[in-house]
């Protein structure tokens, strides 16, 4: 984690530059991290995806990222309340207690884009970093919701209320996305203003994501899910309707902006880790800080492991062939890299005990340097360990196992092999007779092959003739053509 290190020698810089004063430039700003730099490192993993990987997976991923979330919510809360009380680190309230669960619930999405390969690791990068997206989104839910909701007379009715608000936020959310991204290939498919120019192309294309991102804040959404759908239905759609330039500068333009925005999210957590002012408060008191922060290191080890290997049983119940199923050694290695905390844990503290980046209670404090010293150990051991875990129990031997073209002609489109074993392309099923199931029975047995199908049909008949796509945009002079370059 190169970055981690650039961040915390800038602070060093910093501090020597001033003196050993603390600067301003070293605050972590909450604002900046979800409205400016969040939304292009989500918006890009979202159109670089493999969509049939993803969605292969998407049961799963939504079992991690939703259920999983509130089981390590709920372990986290209660060991909070558990061990803090007997640490007499001060009162907390009921609120704070609750918040501290979302807040360490929410994984780094960030630093799996860094550790795991899409390419070499596609089932792994797939669930982990789905959930990754989901959590997140899961865990801002709550924390927005313990923040609304009268916590001190909980009922059934106010229970039924908040799942009700979960399933809104969730739905709503990911079709904002979705319309969003639809809207931007039916305008360059059909408008035409910013045909063959690729910089309109470009812009219109950037703008239309940020502004879903943008009306899902002000509608009070999950701007995460609403960006993140987004991204994934203009790489299906938008990307294949504009001319074969703006293909090139859009796919190295929205990586480029989500490579700077990850570089100055390291740099910025990691210089604001330096902040003197933070450390001066608890300087009467190390041993608690430390206590606190190893606490919550195992609550986040514990409050994993709770969720990662019963739901992978209860995943692996629905896959009939062993080859889909989670091996333990996936479990662990799903389990590890989910570990590290990053940027959104640290917003959510700072929403939480501080008041624009600044805390003068005692016990505020504390919680804040926990909250970094967690991130920035688990960021830095967790991500260190990451690649060679995975070396080790997924060796390349047993992970490239057949190569299949996935998602041809899509902006992340090259030959790439399955994690699991026994995998065949598309390509290589078309000549083979697919049973399609005829009960609810067997297609809960086989969602993959029977969902793929139908969506296919409809995508094929109504989708594409209306928002475009490979195969259903009019050739023109500087337009894509048929015969796309693979992207490499």
């Amino acid at each position: 984690m190169q970055d981690w290190n650039y961040g915390l020698g800038t602070g060093i810089v910093i501090l020597l530059t001033t003196g050993g004063k603390s600067s301003h430039l070293l605050v972590f700003s909450e604002d900046l991290f979800f409205i400016y730099l969040l939304p292009p490192i989500i918006f890009n993993a979202g159109f670089q995806v493999k969509k049939k990987q993803f969605f292969r997976n998407f049961m799963t991923i939504m079992l991690f990222g939703a259920v999983g979330t509130l089981i390590s919510f709920a372990i986290i809360s209660l060991g909070a309340i558990h061990f803090f009380q007997k640490m007499n680190i001060g009162s907390l309230k009921i609120g704070d207690i609750l918040a501290i669960g979302a807040i360490f619930s929410a994984t780094d999405s960030v630093c799996t884009l860094q550790v795991l390969n899409q390419d070499e690791t596609p089932l792994l990068y797939s669930v982990v970093f789905g959930e990754g997206v989901v959590n997140d989104a899961t865990s801002v839910v709550l924390f927005n919701a313990i923040q609304s909701f009268d916590l001190y007379h909980i009922d059934s009715v106010i229970a039924l209320q908040f799942i009700g608000s979960f399933l809104y936020l969730f739905i709503t959310s990911t079709m904002l996305g979705v319309l969003a991204g639809l809207l931007s290939a039916f305008m360059i498919k059909k408008l035409y203003f910013g045909r063959h120019s690729t910089d309109r192309e470009v812009a219109l294309m950037i703008l239309m994501a940020y502004l879903s991102y943008m009306l899902a804040e002000l509608f009070y959404l999950s701007a995460i899910l609403t960006v993140f759908f987004c991204g994934i239905v203009m790489s299906h759609y938008t990307w294949h309707n504009v001319t074969e330039s703006s293909r090139v500068t859009t796919k190295h333009a929205f990586a480029t902006l989500s490579f700077v925005a990850e570089i100055f999210i390291f740099l910025y957590v990691g210089m604001d880790a330096l902040d003197i002012d933070k450390w001066r408060f608890i300087s009467d008191s190390p041993g608690k800080s430390v206590g606190v922060s190893s606490i919550l290191l195992g609550l986040v080890l514990v409050g994993r492991a709770a969720f990662v290997f019963p739901l992978s049983f209860l995943s692996n119940l629905t896959k009939n062939s062993p080859h889909d199923r989670i091996s333990l050694k996936q479990q662990v290695t799903i389990w590890w890299a989910g570990l590290m905390r990053g940027a959104v844990s640290m917003a959510l503290a700072y929403n939480q005990f501080t008041r624009s980046g600044h805390t003068q209670l005692h016990l505020n404090a504390i919680m804040i340097t926990s909250t970094i010293s967690v991130v920035l150990f688990s960021t830095v051991v967790f991500g260190l360990m990451t690649k060679p875990l995975v070396r080790i129990l997924l060796p390349p031997s047993k992970q490239i196992t057949s190569m299949i073209s996935s998602e041809p002609s899509s902006p992340k489109s090259v030959i790439v092999p399955l994690l699991s074993n026994g995998h065949e392309s598309e390509a290589d099923k078309g000549s083979q007779h697919v049973t399609r199931p005829t009960s609810l029975r067997m297609l809960l047995s086989i969602p993959s092959h029977t969902v793929h199908h139908y969506w296919r049909k409809f995508d094929d008949s109504f989708m594409r003739p209306v928002f475009g796509g490979r195969g259903f945009v009019p050739f023109v002079p500087g337009s894509p053509t048929e015969d796309v370059v693979q992207w490499h």
